[in-house]
């Protein structure tokens, strides 16, 4: 399907099979003196900064270069300052994208944005935006809807899951047309890692056979390898972080309750969506021997405590602020978030990937007896 754009009047067409990229950014605001960054995200889910400019009058920058190590996942970094307004673009050689931004974030909503391109990488993420932005939009009206009527709470949960559901049968339906482009592998954050895993592992021998050797490629495979890693029955791999005011927790110091470990991030909206869930969950639970154990992919501390405070999340919370390359994450094998798995007292696994309805049905269950 080819899609034609036009920027600034000027009929832009794909650069076909070269290894050069053309990003045009425009930001709606500038901060005076500060640059746009473009970066580049390395195997280990590490953002290395690799070209920076000044925006001119037009409040606008242009990245020009060739895709480093076989093209992959970039961030624009408006400004570098706190809690900066950043964009994924996936890169492989032969784009010309246009990024339109707000260019900051306020502590009320992250700033909007706009991605344009004929690039099928950016046609299949603008098809995902779209979808999340949908639901998100219903949560929005759905949330509000349970502040005047506390008592509907099991039909909204219900109208939730449903169209949660129906998004993840959307999001499904698009990745056999993704190939083996990069927004593929993109494409399985949208989705429970845990109960999709044919679909992961179809996807996997697709890039595995196309481009076995790609740096994002490896990571995604050995982690499909690994997923089955931490499975019901097993015991929980200890977990020793650093907490927010700086001591280290363990896992294991939460022995002889049953924890609940909640994998999320301040910047994963699914998990701040999840949280007054499970902060409900957690009330009625928290005096029968209930524990929850929250392990953030943040990056930036002040990030993770400013949500941590803006939630009301009141249980234990650890992180070693590596993102993606957590050592917790990589234990568990968790590949998207929100991810939990439940802990009998003696630290074994019993259940994982519950959430909402579903654990607090298994959690009634379980202190019923």
């Amino acid at each position: 399907m080819k899609h034609l754009l036009v920027f600034l009047g000027v009929c832009i067409s794909f650069l076909g099979f070269s290894q050069e990229f053309e990003v045009t950014v425009r930001a709606n605001q500038v901060v005076p003196q500060k640059k746009v960054f473009l970066e580049w995200i390395n195997g280990r889910g590490q953002a290395i900064k690799v070209d920076s400019l000044l925006p001119n009058s037009q409040k606008q920058v242009v990245f020009k270069g060739k895709v480093l190590d076989q093209g992959g996942f970039y961030l624009i970094n408006f400004f570098d300052v706190p809690n900066p307004q950043k964009v994924l673009v996936i890169l492989e050689g032969g784009e010309r994208v246009l990024v339109q931004a707000e260019g900051i974030n306020t502590p009320e909503k992250a700033g909007s944005f706009q991605l344009q391109s004929e690039s099928p990488n950016i046609v299949f993420m603008n098809q995902l935006f779209a979808l999340t932005n949908t639901l998100q939009a219903k949560v929005a009206v759905w949330t509000k809807e349970l502040q005047d009527k506390p008592g509907e709470q099991a039909r909204i949960q219900a109208a939730f899951d449903a169209a949660q559901q129906a998004q993840f049968a959307k999001i499904k339906a698009l990745i056999p047309s993704m190939g083996t482009h990069l927004v593929a592998l993109w494409a399985t954050n949208f989705l429970p890692a845990d109960k999709e895993l044919a679909l992961l592992e179809e996807i996997g021998e697709r890039f595995r056979k196309a481009r076995p050797n790609h740096p994002q490629v490896k990571p995604f495979l050995e982690n499909l390898k690994r997923l089955k890693g931490v499975s019901i029955g097993s015991d929980a791999p200890e977990i020793a972080l650093p907490t927010p005011a700086g001591p280290i927790m363990r896992l294991s110091d939460l022995r002889g309750k049953y924890v609940l470990i909640d994998f999320w991030a301040s910047w994963c909206g699914p998990c701040r969506r999840e949280n007054p869930n499970v902060i409900k969950t957690y009330a009625t639970y928290k005096d029968k021997g209930f524990e929850i154990f929250g392990v953030s992919l943040d990056q930036e501390k002040a990030a993770w405590i400013n949500a941590i405070a803006k939630d009301q999340l009141t249980w234990p919370h650890v992180s070693d602020l590596q993102y993606w390359n957590s050592v917790a994450a990589q234990a568990y094998q968790v590949s998207s978030i929100p991810m939990t798995f439940l802990l009998d007292p003696q630290g074994k696994v019993i259940a994982k990937g519950l959430r909402g309805d579903s654990l607090n049905q298994y959690l009634a269950n379980l202190f019923s007896k």
